[in-house]
């Protein structure tokens, strides 16, 4: 059977393939991108001729699934459509014995040609490939992993997402919504939503994504770091005080989120010293945009790596005392603000 392992997915690429081929008859389907997961297995329904509640359309889910129900369904023959389409949703792995095993085994060895059972693990469940289970379906499926799109392609799709409410957004506005909301078409689609809603121009202005989208934490620390670097302290630190003031954003997570942003600087700066190219220095700083990319380098500019080897250590530092020290850990993230802001 075919196998699809890209750690990139080429999402129109799939959708080509599935038009030109058709369905298989054995999907291990699985990753972040929940959205474009679920458009996927609408268009698989699609060419099996199916959709929910159709008498060929059967989902079965729970942790382990019923094994003779399950049998049943991949073996009954379609009723007024092409193929019938079985859906397993969210199996454990890790709970399957070996009776379970022995079941799985013998139902994906022996899927019928007018079947296509699916195998849908959903984000915060994703298969471990350790398991007996997994390995099991890897070997025999099709699998598809649905992550996170390039930065090109998601771009496009939030201006299609904006066009199809009559506006327009700009490319680099379109970065900008995503760099401060994330990645996950899911999470943007509401974004989009109200931006347009409160936007009274046809044109989406940046200033109406700052009025309406809601931030990612990371975003904030991104910018709260970047003002640091440009000496912009008072910013900085109102920054800091609208993060804890949301009390979802423990100082802890806070600065894990800082943390973070530090050793991706200093990363980026030694990596420029190294001489490493574009695509190693976006690795290196865990940076999946370009623009992310330049705003790190941006950021990281008016420090050497010694400083920011300095200032990684020193919120690992803090880190320890927020879990050990018994002290508040509010008050010792803005003692870490503070010392951050001291260095130059």
């Amino acid at each position: 059977m075919a196998k699809k392992d890209n750690p990139k997915l080429n999402y129109a690429g799939e959708l080509k393939r599935l038009d030109e081929q058709g369905p298989e008859r054995l999907y291990m389907i699985s990753g972040p991108e929940d959205y474009l997961r679920e458009c996927y297995l609408e268009e698989l329904r699609k060419k099996c001729g199916v959709q929910e509640g159709d008498f060929s359309f059967r989902r079965i889910a729970g942790p382990i699934p019923d094994w003779t129900m399950l049998a049943e369904a991949v073996d009954a023959l379609p009723f007024f459509s092409e193929r019938s389409f079985v859906e397993v949703r969210d199996m454990d792995a890790s709970r399957c014995r070996d009776e379970d095993l022995a079941r799985l085994k013998q139902i994906i060895s022996d899927v019928p040609d007018y079947c296509t059972l699916v195998f849908v693990f959903s984000a915060g469940a994703e298969p471990d490939g350790r398991t007996a289970a997994v390995r099991a379906l890897k070997k025999a499926a099709y699998t598809l992993e649905f992550t996170e799109q390039e930065q090109g392609a998601l771009c496009r799709w939030v201006q299609n997402r904006f066009r199809t409410l009559g506006k327009s957004v700009s490319p680099s506005d379109a970065e900008y919504l995503i760099f401060l909301c994330g990645t996950h078409m899911n999470g943007l689609i509401p974004e989009i939503e109200k931006i347009s809603a409160y936007a009274k121009e046809t044109q989406i202005r940046r200033t109406d994504i700052n009025a309406t989208a809601d931030r990612l934490p990371e975003a904030d620390v991104f910018t709260m770091t970047d003002l640091i670097s440009r000496r912009r302290f008072d910013a900085a630190a109102s920054v800091l005080s609208d993060l804890l003031s949301d009390k979802s954003n423990h100082p802890i997570m806070l600065n894990a989120l800082i943390g973070r942003q530090l050793r991706n600087m200093y990363a980026v700066k030694v990596g420029q010293t190294a001489g490493r190219s574009r695509s190693e220095l976006m690795e290196l700083g865990g940076a999946r945009f370009d623009f992310v990319l330049d705003k790190l380098i941006a950021a990281a500019k008016p420090y050497s790596e010694k400083e920011l080897g300095f200032l990684v250590e020193m919120s690992a530092e803090y880190d320890y005392r927020m879990k050990s020290t018994g002290q508040d850990p509010e008050e010792l993230l803005r003692e870490l603000f503070a010392r951050i802001a001291a260095v130059k």
